[in-house]
């Protein structure tokens, strides 16, 4: 019986205004934002903590992820490009033969917009003086809903695309100029991610006490990229670099993220200190 892949070429332009283009992967990433503002909102009005506090953190975290996702992309996976190119590695631009046009951030590393992310949310609570580990912990509970809605973007983008398989659920990405299937690897950390997601929220509703020890901060991380470090063996590779690599750099750049939320979750005495600082 010869298997019945999904012929996968989606337009990646999801509508165009005035001759201005919306690709799909940026209304992931919108989504993904707004999902996060608004979980975490819930989550500030649960722990009942006030408005005034909660509202300066969505432009620290927005700018923290992009700008660590962007750089992330290009000092870990492109360095010797873009560091000859720094305009093209901080503006959304691209030179072509007939010039400069803008073409958007293509290239954002999900382990760049992580640290991003640390070190906005250590800027917002030196702000607001907040408990760091609170906030932490409350982005851990959050986080994986967000990541799920940016692997459907990469989906849609037909990037970071699994080996080749005969698997009858198998996508045969025609967009990349390919007439065989491979393994929806975006789709696979896509529901993952969405299931950890509800599986937390049902951990929440049970040990939110826990919320400011780096219990829920651990978790996220461990089995985000603890997954993630599995995942990359059947993706391809994402630069050519990799194919010399034991283990490629998504998953060299995952082991530390995993370490770390080890420590948080087994309840490290850096974690208790935190969590009692006011």
């Amino acid at each position: 019986m010869i298997p019945c892949f999904i012929h996968w070429s989606p337009d990646v332009v999801a509508f165009s205004v005035f001759g201005f283009h919306v690709r799909w992967y940026a209304l992931c990433w919108c989504l993904a934002l707004y999902l996060a503002y608004f979980n975490m909102h819930r989550l500030y009005r649960h722990q009942k903590i006030s408005d005034e506090i909660f509202e300066p953190i969505f432009i620290y975290c927005f700018l923290g992820v992009l700008i660590g996702a962007r750089l992330g992309h290009c000092l870990f996976y492109e360095p010797a490009f873009y560091l000859s190119h720094p305009i093209e590695m901080l503006l959304p631009i691209h030179k072509f033969q007939s010039g400069w046009r803008l073409v958007g951030y293509e290239g954002l590393s999900s382990h760049g917009g992580v640290l991003g992310l640390f070190v906005a949310i250590w800027l917002y609570c030196k702000h607001t003086k907040m408990n760091v580990m609170h906030v932490l912990d409350n982005m851990g509970v959050i986080t994986p809903l967000s990541a799920a809605f940016i692997r459907l973007g990469n989906l849609m983008n037909s990037e970071i695309v699994g080996h080749p398989t005969d698997m009858p659920w198998g996508f045969i990405f025609a967009r990349n100029g390919e007439d065989f299937a491979r393994h929806p690897a975006q789709l696979y950390e896509s529901l993952t991610y969405l299931l950890i997601f509800i599986i937390f929220q049902f951990v929440y509703r049970k040990q939110a006490h826990r919320v400011g020890s780096g219990y829920f901060f651990g978790l996220c991380l461990t089995s985000i990229f603890t997954f993630r470090f599995f995942i990359e063996f059947i993706k391809a590779d994402q630069v050519a670099a990799e194919a010399d690599f034991l283990i490629n750099i998504g998953q060299l750049l995952s082991l530390p993220l995993v370490a770390l939320g080890l420590y948080c979750l087994l309840g490290g005495k850096y974690c208790r200190k935190l969590a009692e600082k006011k």
